[in-house]
């Protein structure tokens, strides 16, 4: 690799410094973006472009008690009865409280719920105790998000940067204070000032061979957040949707809990409706139940339960109601060959939302002063150790409007160095072996640390997964990544190198969150809602406690405990 050369960071035209970092481009992110004070300078930071996170697939709806039979109160219990035991029920009622004015601030911005004449339709869906769950069709969250992404596109204060991968926080090592974040964006690495850095990169799916959550899910703002001294909460806690469409070539489309809600079927390949030989609700159980019933049940009568499917079976559902609520399930499912008024879709589970992240409070503050985290990343407490179907979305707004009173500290100007890479020709043979563990990895935690976990598993899983961290830190690529000099700025002249360091960085990331979920998975010897334990099949009263992480610490808190102290 040739010299590197300084360059004073005026010599380029770049903005270095704002007031707000928001890292992600989901519901949360777009929101928190449109709620910070408009006299700020803020930069919405994206890893491609806007629409391409998983808010942007959410089809089920967004949950709020605002019909009159309903109430925040049932909502409530609801959203603590899923959460099996482990939900803060602060962080809950703190929720339900604020969604209908959620609700109404979309409502505002133009989202187009769907509507019964003047009134708003809501439907039921699994372990809801009324029908709360307001929708656009079957494309939510597209609504939503493209109507965010206008508003967001129309604010002159807010600069977004697309294509741009964040790869460290800068931490001010005298007193622990996040001051900024270092980018890699059109070929260059560099710190960006700032007074407080938003964290909003969504989940970690794609650490699972199977999974819903698109190709940018790949635990960044975890893994960024853990490395630089976070607090983290009940990482165990994986959701896996238990009907994502399974064609061979298709993605792992997410067929909505919504299709159940409105009366749709399983069966397996004799016709037979099994989910009530698993629970007494049958289709609407809660989500790891009826994702447990489908894994147990292809245990059970096929020879490859993992490469197996069974059926969700749509015609119990008037045709026309179908055309109205799931005009892009037909549309998905069409361009595969599967017409859903005449025959069954075939499902599988698959890893869909992440209900730990890192630990916040009700402000979104973690626990680094400074830094903020929102929607699937953070830990709110509101989702406990299984989130409510629709619960999500509303999250995302609900906490990120907290956002409106963010506390602004003084930030610091000082001049950046830049300093020029010529080439990234030695990366090459390490970029071959950083392939080989993102391509293995998913598989890894698919069979470890999926739907059904044990001891031996998870262990010889970490002992992998510790060998691949060890010597992907060795290589020349990652010890430049993770020793980044806080004020260095890089201009990269080989076009290769950043599609190098972009797959490196998310690899890195890949391997930190999938450590943390088996380390976690195996800490917890119970089986409690999104974490089943096939060696402790039962949920314990002893372990109605949190998993908290703080670098390779790992300790049980109990649910009253303030985290933060």
């Amino acid at each position: 690799m040739a010299a590197l050369s300084s360059h004073p960071a005026s010599s380029y035209d770049f903005p270095s410094q704002f007031d707000i970092v928001v890292v992600g481009s989901g519901a949360a992110g777009l929101y928190a973006a449109l709620c910070l004070p408009e006299h700020l300078n803020v930069a919405l930071v994206t890893k491609d472009t806007l629409k391409t996170g998983a808010s942007d697939w959410a089809q089920g709806g967004i949950a709020a008690a605002i019909d009159p039979a309903d109430s925040p109160h049932l909502h409530l219990e609801d959203t603590l009865k899923a959460g099996a035991g482990l939900c803060d029920r602060e962080a809950v009622e703190f929720l339900v409280k604020h969604a209908p004015d959620a609700i109404a601030s979309l409502l505002e911005m133009g989202v187009a719920f769907d509507r019964h004449g003047e009134k708003l339709s809501m439907t039921l869906e699994a372990a809801h105790s009324r029908p709360r769950v307001l929708h656009a069709a079957d494309t939510t969250g597209r609504a939503i998000v493209t109507t965010l992404t206008e508003k967001v596109l129309a604010r002159p204060n807010i600069k977004i940067l697309s294509q741009a991968v964040a790869l460290n926080l800068r931490i001010d090592p005298k007193n622990g204070i996040c001051e900024g974040i270092n980018l890699l964006y059109q070929s260059r690495i560099f710190p960006i000032q700032a007074s407080a850095v938003v964290l909003a990169t969504g989940g970690g799916g794609q650490v699972f061979a199977q999974t819903t959550n698109p190709a940018v899910s790949t635990g960044d703002g975890v893994a960024l957040a853990w490395r630089a001294g976070a607090i983290l909460r009940d990482l165990e806690f994986i959701q896996f949707h238990p009907t994502a469409l399974t064609v061979p070539g298709a993605p792992r489309f997410l067929i909505s809990e919504a299709v159940r809600g409105e009366g749709a079927h399983l069966i397996d390949e004799q016709g037979k409706r099994f989910a009530f030989d698993y629970h007494e609700a049958g289709e609407l159980a809660p989500r790891d139940v009826v994702s447990r019933a489908i894994f147990s049940h292809l245990q059970k009568t096929t020879d490859e339960p993992a490469r197996a499917n069974v059926y969700l079976d749509l015609r119990a559902i008037a045709p026309e109601q179908i055309r109205h609520r799931f005009p892009n399930i037909i549309q998905v499912c069409q361009q595969w060959g599967i017409d859903v008024f005449s025959q069954p879709i075939p499902v599988a589970p698959a890893a869909h939302y992440w209900m730990g992240g890192i630990a916040t409070d009700l402000s979104c503050q973690t626990s680094i002063t400074n830094l903020y985290a929102i929607g699937e990343t953070a830990s709110t407490g509101v989702h406990g150790a299984n989130r409510l179907a629709s619960n999500s979305l509303l999250e995302c707004i609900v906490f990120a409007a907290q956002l409106s009173h963010i506390a602004m500290a003084s930030r610091s100007s000082s001049e950046e160095v830049f300093s020029t890479i010529n080439e990234a020709g030695n990366w090459e043979t390490e970029m071959k072996q950083i392939a080989l563990v993102r391509q293995n990895l998913p598989s890894l935690m698919w069979q470890s640390a999926g739907i059904s976990r044990w001891q031996e598993t998870l262990e010889a899983a970490i002992a992998q997964v510790v060998s691949w961290r060890e010597a992907i830190s060795q290589s020349a690529i990652a010890r430049y990544l993770l020793k980044l000099s806080p004020n260095e700025c890089v201009t990269l002249t080989s076009p290769l190198a950043e599609q190098q360091l972009r797959l490196a960085a998310e690899t890195i990331n890949l391997l930190d969150i999938g450590y943390l979920i088996l380390k976690s998975a195996a800490f917890r010897t119970e089986s409690r809602g999104g974490h089943y334990r096939s060696d402790y099949p039962q949920t314990s009263p002893s372990w109605q406690v949190h998993t908290l992480v703080k670098g390779e610490d790992w300790q049980l808190i109990s649910l009253k405990a303030d985290i933060f102290k």
